[in-house]
This record gives C-alpha cells, sequence and structure tokens, in this order.
C-alpha cells in the first residue's frame, strides 16, 4: 500500500512540478494559413499556451479585438505566432524590388512549393509563332522568393507571386504563362 502512495504521490508531484513550472501565457497564433494583404477575422485566429523569453514580441490571446480587420503585412502559415510586425502594411516589397505573378501549369513547379521558398525562374521554351520574341529567350533565369501560391484545382495554369529585383520581375512579367519552370532552392539562397 505505501508504495502505490509513494507512486501516486511522485506522479501528482511531477505533474505539478512541470505545469507550475513554466509561465504559459495565452497568446494569438493563426488558425489557417493567411497571406499577405489577407483582413483578418475571428476564424483565422486561435489562442495558444506558450512560454516565451522577456522581449519577445507576441499579441495576447485577450487582445484578438485589437487585430481583427487589419492586413496582414506578410504571409504566415497556420500555427504562426501573431508578431505586431506581421499586421499592418504590406513589408513586400522592398525598395528596389517587386512582386510578379507567372502562371505554371503541372509538372512545372516542384508539388512542394510554398510561400517563404527559395526559386529559380527558368523560361523553358520561346514565344509562340505570330508574337514578339523582345522577352527573354530560353534559359534566362532569375532568382526570387515564392510569397504566394494559388495552385489550380485541376490541370489548369496555378499562379505564383514572387519576389524579385524590379528589373528581373519586369523581364519575367514578358514570359507568357506556360513558358517557365520554377525550380526550388535550398532555404536562404533565394535572394
Amino acid at each position: 500500500m505505501a508504495g502505490v502512495l509513494l507512486v501516486v504521490l511522485c506522479v501528482g508531484g511531477a505533474v505539478w512540478w512541470t505545469t507550475s513550472g513554466q509561465d504559459r501565457v495565452p497568446m494569438l497564433a493563426l488558425a489557417k494559413p493567411v497571406a499577405l494583404g489577407h483582413v483578418l477575422t475571428q476564424d483565422d485566429l486561435r489562442g495558444i499556451d506558450v512560454s516565451a523569453a522577456p522581449g519577445v514580441a507576441l499579441i495576447p490571446a485577450g487582445q484578438a479585438s485589437g487585430v481583427l480587420g487589419r492586413p496582414m503585412a506578410t504571409s504566415l502559415g497556420a500555427g504562426a505566432l501573431l508578431t505586431p510586425d506581421a499586421l499592418g502594411g504590406a513589408a513586400i516589397p522592398e525598395p528596389g524590388r517587386a512582386v510578379v505573378a507567372v502562371g505554371v501549369r503541372p509538372g512545372q513547379f516542384p508539388p512542394e512549393l510554398a510561400a517563404g521558398a527559395p526559386v529559380t525562374v527558368v523560361v523553358t521554351a520561346a514565344t509562340a509563332a505570330g508574337t514578339s520574341s523582345a522577352g527573354p529567350g530560353p534559359g534566362s533565369s532569375w532568382r526570387a522568393i515564392v510569397v504566394g501560391f494559388a495552385p489550380a484545382s485541376t490541370d489548369e495554369t496555378s499562379v505564383v507571386s514572387l519576389d524579385l529585383d524590379s528589373t528581373g520581375a519586369s523581364q519575367l512579367a514578358q514570359v507568357p504563362a506556360g513558358q517557365l519552370a520554377l525550380v526550388l532552392q535550398p532555404a536562404g539562397g533565394g535572394r
């Protein structure tokens, strides 16, 4: 009997020690992925208990009403903790950079493609007969960061928003849809 009591006390003490030893505070996190410019609604948010180091800028769950109706300054995935810098005017593009949308079909981008991924964009085909060939030719390439991805539900063209230097964005915008391939690069190698 004393052995059972000792086990119960040890388990109870361990539970108390692990739960009371951490100062967990409810903070705001995203319940689903949100894109740059998305206006936050109650369905986008959830509270989670976290233990953060002093000085970490997080938004307490009790301040949810203060973020509702505000636009996202960047794209974030589900479960990301919300910070004051994530809200407000667009954080991209930075000066000297631009965001351009390109159309790609299945087989022209990796299925793992997601916002934040560094890519190399490559022109794969010459322009169609009867159209201007003043734009970039096959083999031209640019380094970029994916800032948005709207996959098609069927074998149609998907739209990918890319952040790259302003000159490259202007050149890339001249390439017709379907004549590009996106090559996923290692993290940290996009700019």
